[in-house]
């Protein structure tokens, strides 16, 4: 893509130019040039908005897919597309699916349909199989497969014992639990 990006702010806070308006000239998809004003000379064509701005790509931590079990809802590739035209360019994917991804091989089947898109996927597998709360899914096996954390999806874990044996075992691989806090003993009605 070959673009002048006119009177932008640019919002990151690492660079010089952060909430400053300037002009970006892209060559095939990569910035060439910053500054405060860009002519024109090879008539590319022209993005020019009123209160555009620009940022990095963003990562959103907590996204729900319908596929596999629920495609009517959302396929993964329109999700993803979904998420770039949004200007995500990272998404956590919840297990939140029919049947749950709860082992090696579902990370494997979702990795495998997200690739070559250019939204990066970081799977997060269930961390009791089926998501029901009883024993412990795959967890290592997920972790080599790509899974990044487990998360019964807005499912309180009703066993400690069941969540400190989690924590304790993910310990050994640096594996992550994420976990819905709400104790139904404690929270009553």
């Amino acid at each position: 893509m070959n673009v002048l990006i006119k009177s932008a702010t640019i919002v990151d806070v690492s660079s010089k130019h952060h909430l400053k308006k300037r002009d970006l000239l892209l060559t095939d998809g990569k910035i060439e040039k910053i500054a405060s004003q860009i002519p024109n000379p090879d008539q590319r064509p022209e993005i020019s908005l009123e209160n555009l701005h620009l940022s990095s790509g963003w990562f959103d931590s907590s996204v729900c897919l319908g596929e596999p079990g629920f495609e009517e809802r959302e396929t993964i590739q329109n999700g993803l597309k979904t998420a770039a035209l949004s200007g995500f360019t990272a998404v956590a994917v919840n297990p939140n699916t029919q049947p749950v991804i709860d082992s090696q091989a579902d990370i494997q089947f979702l990795l495998s349909k997200a690739h070559g898109n250019p939204v990066s996927v970081y799977p997060i597998g269930a961390m009791t199989q089926q998501g029901n709360g009883v024993d412990l899914a795959e967890l290592y096996d997920m972790k080599k497969a790509g899974a990044v954390a487990f998360y019964d999806y807005q499912k309180p874990v009703q066993n400690p014992l069941l969540l400190k044996l989690a924590l304790q075992y993910t310990r050994n691989f640096n594996g992550l639990i994420i976990t819905f806090c709400n104790d139904k003993q404690i929270a009553g009605n």
